[in-house]
């Protein structure tokens, strides 16, 4: 026998309706809640009644608790705090503004008994088949609407989302949402052929709460891309051999693993559990993940490829930028440096992901203009006349009129005219000043200068380059003058990362030590 929790409605148009369920209710606006209301007071997620399972030292119960909803959950009209809290039959619980009377009743266990079997349902469709089972189920029924709005959406991510983690995380979302998983992970192989090199790109926790370290497991992910197949885990606790550390740490009693593929290869496992009170995945769950995963992998596979496409061209952009350092010495390992700190400066003051790519795009580029300068100039030892240091600061106009012929990289002209513009407006070629100074060149200005300085000019200053102690201590004290305060106090912020990043790719650098004095050290670099 089982106590089944019954909700009874006391208020407005659901006065006399009934909702029942022998495990858990979900309170919420969201159409595949076992309690949707429509009401303005209730939040999308607004609460959980579960069942809490009876042992030798507690009774069987039932137990509210509230899904830090914006209106909040009462029991008696007192609101609860954040927590389970028991119910007792004759309460009075409310959601936002509608309230319910408790009721519990007994009854007899509906349903098939328990498979015993782990692994409960396999299936091997291919990818036509599953795109099938976007408006079919299991049965060749037309899928329920939440279901096939689930579907749909996973197609509206492909047209509307600008990234591929974006994109992974919208799927997921979703998948967590229709399937009512307490987690859900994304782990797409990387790496050629078949041998799983699984990786963990995306993490819903869902309404669980994330405690332990399990966020999938490694072996049935592994399983499901060896084999193929995507595969239901009715009751993992009935194998010992499943009862691996990342299924008992992530308290999972039911898995889905399905397999992400398109007509071309296997991507990777869509990954999704329940816990323990929670009811098992049943076979039509499995066919419903299956088809979202298939609906969704193409998406995926043409972000993967837009991915590697654009690792191409930025190393295509590198080499180009490269083709400055061929014909000037100092200038060795530059162009991946200054791209280097000045990515990380962009993301430390949290520039838009557009912009951020703008900078890993443009700042390669930015002494493109140089292979216009003659090389008596460009490879001249010792120090610049005024009449050379004019004709060396045109590459920066020059670099802009290349890039004007290619209208994919105009957004990445600014840094590549206007990154030795100065805060105070004394910089060229425009004698721009301030915020009329874009904050893409004000970025690669402090990267550029930092490297400037701890890299040996000949025509600079004649001297070796300074030590990294120097060159922050030099860019703060320009802060306000050649460089956006912002940008200066944020890149001070990160500088044990710039300085990790120094010793990477300059290992000489280590044997330099400081200077006794910063007098004398020009930072107008060109």
């Amino acid at each position: 026998m089982k106590r089944v929790m019954r909700l009874r409605g006391v208020s407005g148009a659901i006065k006399g309706q009934v909702w029942e369920h022998p495990n858990l209710i979900r309170v919420g606006r969201l159409p595949q809640f076992e309690l949707m209301l429509d009401d303005p007071s209730v939040s999308r997620r607004h609460a959980e009644v579960v069942r809490r399972i009876a042992n030798a030292e507690i009774p069987e119960t039932w137990l509210v608790r509230d899904l830090e909803s914006t209106n909040g959950t009462y029991i008696n009209g007192t609101r609860v705090a954040a927590g389970d809290h028991e119910l007792q039959p004759r309460d009075i619980v409310q959601f936002g503004k509608v309230a319910f009377l408790v009721e519990m009743t007994d009854t007899t266990p509906e349903g098939p008994p328990s498979d015993s079997m782990v692994m409960a349902a396999t299936t091997k469709a291919g990818y036509d088949e599953g795109i099938r089972r976007v408006a079919f189920g299991r049965d060749q029924v037309p899928r329920p609407g939440d279901e096939l709005v689930a579907l749909l959406r996973a197609g509206h991510h492909l047209v509307y989302l600008e990234t591929e983690q974006q994109l992974l995380d919208s799927i997921l979302d979703d998948a967590v949402s229709v399937l009512d998983a307490q987690r859900g992970s994304i782990i797409l192989h990387e790496g050629t052929g078949d041998e799983p090199k699984l990786k963990l790109r995306s993490l819903n926790v869902g309404s669980g709460d994330a405690r332990g370290r399990g966020h999938f497991s490694k072996r049935l992910a592994a399983r499901c891309f060896s084999k193929g197949e995507s595969a239901l885990y009715r009751n993992v606790t009935e194998e010992k051999e499943l009862l691996t550390q990342s299924i008992a740490d992530g308290a999972m009693s039911s898995i889905l693993c399905v397999l992400l593929r398109t007509p071309r290869r296997k991507l990777g496992v869509l990954h999704l559990d329940r816990g323990f009170m929670q009811e098992p995945f049943t076979e039509d769950d499995l066919m419903l993940a299956d088809a979202l995963a298939a609906h969704a992998s193409a998406g995926i596979e043409c972000a993967l490829l837009l991915r590697k496409q654009r690792d191409l061209f930025i190393n295509t952009l590198m080499v180009l930028g490269q083709m400055v350092e061929l014909r000037d010495e100092y200038t060795g390992g530059h162009t991946k440096r200054v791209t280097e700190y000045a990515t990380a400066l962009a993301e430390r003051m949290e520039l838009a992901t557009e912009d951020i790519e703008w900078i890993k795009l443009g700042t390669p580029l930015h002494d493109i203009g140089k292979v216009g300068i003659s090389d008596e100039i460009l490879q001249k030892p010792g120090k610049l006349s005024a009449q050379e240091f004019a004709k060396m600061q045109t590459h920066t106009i020059i670099g802009a009129e290349y890039l004007s012929t290619i209208p994919e990289l105009h957004p990445c002209i600014p840094i590549v005219r206007n990154h030795h513009e100065r805060w105070d407006g004394t910089g060229y070629p425009d004698r721009l000043a301030k915020t009329d100074i874009s904050i893409l060149a004000r970025i690669v200005s402090v990267a550029d200068a930092f490297d400037a300085m701890t890299s040996n000019r000949p025509y600079h200053t004649g001297k070796k380059g300074r030590s990294p102690e120097e060159a922050f201590a030099e860019v703060e004290a320009q802060s306000g003058r050649q460089f956006d305060p912002d940008c200066a106090r944020a890149f001070l912020e990160i500088r044990e990362k710039i300085t990790q990043t120094m010793y990477e790719l300059m290992p000489n650098m280590s044997q330099r030590r400081p200077t006794p004095s910063l007098e004398g050290v020009p930072t107008t670099h060109s």
